[in-house]
């Protein structure tokens, strides 16, 4: 316990899913949470977005562990808005130490229209960019900047499919980007000594997978496919035959690159996708 003691982390897409799961490992060890989500929904993505209630329920959990919260419903495609988000939770919690861009959104599927790939670039790639770049003058020396990003940006073709329609382009697009803006931002901030790092999770059990659209990309055979009948191919995604990541065990990693035990990692894109890629990388 207390890996983070005293730490503030702000983090996008904290109603629910990654984010919320992320905001209370690091409050259990000891961080005061800033929770930024966008609490309406996107046209183009057909599964419903995070409530402001939800928001409000992880400002509840995090409080329960006795730590602080401040929170704000904010769309990080709006760089204003994120400005004046950063500005008032950090002068009500004092000092930013890091932040985690993970807010995204994922509309695969073949009748996916045009600006499924533009909506999935604004947000995965433009918000999050906009996102580290808000948090940045209030960062002090030190600090940690963390973007989630994908085993799709390792290994493009995993979304970037016909199937996976424009959305799926999108999406890969995005995180395969974010990959060299890591490397190029990390080698900035090192002088300071802020790392800025990536994760690369594999398919996590959130509502982004667990929709049927994602159920359809996996199953195109089938009109309405479900969970269980995607299961098998979810599984056979991840060398080690689990069909979903926990939430839990992205934000672990969360945790040890927000905490000082990381202080001299910069430039890491961190896979955790129970061997997705090493077993892509031998079929090829």
């Amino acid at each position: 316990m207390g890996r983070v003691d005293g730490k503030v982390v702000a983090i996008t897409g904290a109603a629910r899913g990654q984010g919320r799961s992320h905001a209370l490992r690091l409050a259990e060890e000891g961080a005061d949470i800033i929770a930024f989500d966008i609490c309406r929904d996107i046209p183009v993505a057909d599964y419903g977005m995070s409530t402001g209630s939800e928001l409000d329920e992880t400002a509840d959990l995090v409080r329960k562990c006795g730590r602080r919260a401040a929170v704000r419903q904010v769309d990080i495609r709006d760089r204003a808005a994120l400005d004046r988000a950063f500005a008032e939770t950090v002068e009500e919690l004092g000092r930013l130490d890091a932040v985690v861009a993970n807010a995204g959104i994922s509309p695969v599927g073949m009748d996916r229209p045009l600006n499924a790939f533009t909506d999935t670039v604004d947000v995965n790639l433009l918000g999050t960019i906009s996102t580290v770049h808000a948090a940045l003058p209030h960062l002090a020396d030190g600090a940690s900047v963390i973007v989630m990003g994908s085993v799709a940006g390792l290994a493009p073709e995993l979304a970037g499919n016909a199937v996976a329609g424009p959305g799926g382009y999108g999406y890969s697009f995005a995180k395969k980007t974010l990959v060299e803006y890591v490397n190029w931002l990390a080698v900035q901030l090192a002088p300071k000594g802020t790392r800025v790092n990536a994760v690369h999770p594999g398919n996590v059990a959130t509502r982004m997978v667990q929709n049927e659209s994602t159920y359809r990309t996996y199953r195109p055979d089938l009109e309405h496919p479900t969970e269980a009948d995607a299961e098998i191919l979810f599984r056979n995604f991840h060398a080690m035959g689990v069909p979903l990541l926990d939430p839990t065990d992205i934000s672990h990693a969360v945790v040890y690159l927000a905490s000082d035990e990381s202080r001299y990692l910069t430039g890491v894109q961190l896979k955790i996708d129970a061997g997705a890629l090493a077993q892509r990388q031998i079929e090829r």
